[in-house]
């Protein structure tokens, strides 16, 4: 009886530590929850590195608060997805890898002109940008969606760290075909990148126009949507789905326009308030009065 007992003792042991075992290896793979408060680096961090380049997300993941990787994207010529805000050249703070100044059909230049090969002609950080004098100057190059995801990820990786990605479309209906593609391919040829770096349940697609998130919540239900709007809007958050057609995951105003009826409303309607672009700590701390669910800013060392 007593031999029994302690065969039987054995096997529960066995049993627990196997189960115990198999929960920490599952607790390795299953993605986080949303963040309870998205704290977003604007364009990585805008406000301290040559914007929406891996070292902007490298210094965004440096502060301990930021959740979330806020860029832009683009589609290149040749078909490839690159982390850029305009859809042309910005002579702002865009120029030759020597640093001389852009000129004749590279002045403005699309983007979707130029392969990603010849993208790597010009730089993003040389010159520096003149409306954020914090920035570093530091020679940046555009870089691809999803070398850009691969590094991050290894970044945060090695700090313990699963971040979250927030990825506009650029893209409006009166430059199909000639500044970008139609919805359809530029929501399929960037969800190709988010799906194979396994990503997609940390990632949100937001966008000003509206045909790239209605596109990618038919045909890509699981992946969470922001709809962006301006400090133009004057409808409410009802009037604002009725307009998408659907309920998106967020609904992602300019600060200016937000106001504690427009997230309570939004709240009923189980909709998240994440403004846009935050940029002093008195801001910041008057959205977060209005019980918003996260803040984007150029500048999250604020946060």
């Amino acid at each position: 009886m007593f031999i029994k007992k302690n065969i039987i003792l054995s096997i529960l042991i066995s049993s627990t530590a196997f189960i115990s075992c198999k929960q920490m290896h599952l607790s390795k793979n299953v993605e986080p929850n949303f963040p309870t408060f998205a704290y977003e680096g604007h364009r990585g961090a805008r406000g301290l590195y040559p914007e929406n380049s891996i070292g902007a997300m490298k210094v965004a993941m440096d502060l301990p608060t930021v959740t979330t990787l806020e860029m832009d994207c683009h589609i290149t010529k040749d078909k490839k997805v690159v982390v850029y805000h305009d859809d042309f050249l910005n002579p702002k703070f865009v120029t030759y890898n020597s640093g001389k100044e852009l000129e004749g059909k590279d002045n403005k230049g699309l983007i979707y002109d130029y392969t990603y090969d010849q993208l790597q002609q010009f730089d993003l950080g040389l010159k520096g940008n003149v409306d954020f004098p914090q920035q570093k100057k530091v020679s940046t190059k555009i870089s691809l969606l999803e070398d850009l995801v691969e590094e991050s990820e290894k970044y945060a990786a090695a700090k313990g760290k699963k971040m979250f990605y927030n990825i506009e479309t650029k893209s409006s209906d009166k430059k199909d075909n000639v500044a970008h593609p139609e919805p359809k391919e530029f929501s399929d040829l960037l969800l190709k990148v988010v799906f194979n770096k396994g990503i997609d349940k940390r990632t949100v697609i937001q966008s000003f126009d509206k045909r790239t998130i209605q596109y990618i919540n038919k045909k890509y239900p699981t992946i969470r949507t922001s709809y962006l709007i301006d400090a133009k809007n004057t409808k409410t958050p009802v009037q604002l789905i009725e307009d998408l057609g659907f309920k998106p995951f967020i609904i992602s105003p300019n600060y200016k326009i937000v106001t504690k009826d427009f997230v309570e409303q939004a709240h009923q309607l189980g909709i998240k308030i994440i403004p846009w672009t935050v940029n002093t700590k008195e801001e910041i701390e008057a959205l977060k009065a209005l019980n918003v669910d996260g803040i984007i800013s150029d500048y999250p060392n604020l946060f």
